[in-house]
């Protein structure tokens, strides 16, 4: 739709995933070269981990384009299956033609067929992308596929991909075996703002311009909406070359990307935005370890929030006008005393008056 107002060929900003607009900033470069050192030196079990949106398929794709035919790969998308459906789906991706109906008939056949392939000197690697929603007894059986092994050689390379929360699955005490066994551990980070106008200007031109569509100001917004995240800063960026088009705006500014981040709902990423570990309220002091390592208490008083504070001075202020309204009233307290006094005795005199 705004393809012939910018000049461009083809859409730039498109969240599928396309090898030739794949632009890789350093961390995803150094990603890239441990991964690949791993499959190629035989390592065993690699493990990219990366928080969504950060390019973890765009990267391994781009990965397995590289790799040469010594390599037989298989990549599992979406690991969420059943034990049976699990290893069906291995023998197909790994062209396994003989029927088998039970796992140990499976485990029977795959052993053959990575003997075949060591034999032929070739390399086997299963990619299981998505890999924290792993359930335990997958995990535990891709372990056991691991022990398939000659002496000193691995026959199969296992490749998790998967999201920061994988990491937690691995921490659990009955996965400290698969733990153990992995031998690269590379955790994907998002772009800082000098990448994100590198990747944005790549990807406008690998669609057919080199013009500059988005101002400095312009990127900084991106960065700020996007947390540096490739997959948002394309979602961005495409709302950005929409709008624009529709204004009639051969460059995207800043405004313009505050706009199309509240139409499409997306805040700014900020630290601050992270929800805070809560701190126990302390009335009376605060623990602290000692030289000794034994808790001591040191006296420190509370402060209350600014908020609170406030609150506390209008509370004070309205105690104070309290007070000042019960003073006037000792004054007429002592008036109607007084009276009472005198009505007193003037009706004791007339009750003592002699007839």
């Amino acid at each position: 739709m705004y393809r012939a107002f910018y000049n461009l060929k083809e859409k730039p900003f498109q969240i599928t995933t396309d090898s030739r607009f794949l632009w890789l900033g350093e961390k995803h470069k150094e990603a890239f070269a441990t991964l690949k050192y791993g499959i190629l030196d035989d390592k065993g079990f690699l493990l990219l981990i990366g928080d969504v949106g950060t390019g973890k398929t765009t990267l391994i794709n781009a990965l397995i384009n590289t790799l040469n035919s010594k390599v037989i790969l298989a990549k599992i998308p979406d690991p969420k299956l059943d034990e049976m459906d699990f290893y069906r789906l291995l023998a197909n991706e790994f062209s396994i033609k003989k029927p088998f109906n039970t796992k140990g008939e499976f485990l029977l056949l795959f052993t053959e067929f990575l003997e075949k392939a060591y034999v032929s000197g070739k390399q086997v690697v299963l990619i299981a992308d998505e890999a924290q929603r792993l359930s335990p007894e997958l995990l535990e059986d891709i372990r056991h596929l691991s022990n398939i092994e000659k002496e000193h050689v691995k026959l199969l390379n296992i490749f998790f991909v998967g999201q920061v929360e994988f990491n937690n699955i691995l921490l659990e005490k009955r996965n400290r075996a698969i733990r153990q066994r992995i031998t690269i551990h590379y955790t994907l980070g998002a772009l800082n703002e000098q990448e994100i106008g590198q990747y944005i200007h790549h990807r406008l031109q690998v669609a057919g311009t080199a013009e500059e569509i988005f101002n400095a100001d312009a990127v900084l917004e991106v960065f700020k909406f996007s947390g540096g995240a490739p997959r948002l800063i394309n979602i961005i960026c495409d709302r950005a070359l929409l709008t624009g088009f529709v204004e009639s705006k051969k460059k995207i500014d800043a405004a313009m990307i505050i706009e199309c981040a509240a139409e499409l709902q997306i805040s700014p990423y900020d630290d601050d935005d992270k929800p805070k570990k809560e701190e126990p309220a302390v009335d009376e002091g605060t623990a602290e370890r000692g030289a000794t390592g034994k808790d001591k208490v040191t006296s420190t008083p509370a402060v209350p929030p600014a908020a609170v504070r406030s609150e506390l001075e209008h509370i004070q202020l309205d105690l104070t006008g309290v007070r000042k309204k019960k003073s006037g009233m000792w004054g007429i307290f002592f008036i109607y005393f007084t009276l009472i006094l005198l009505i007193g005795a003037l009706c004791a005199y007339f009750f003592y008056l002699p007839y």
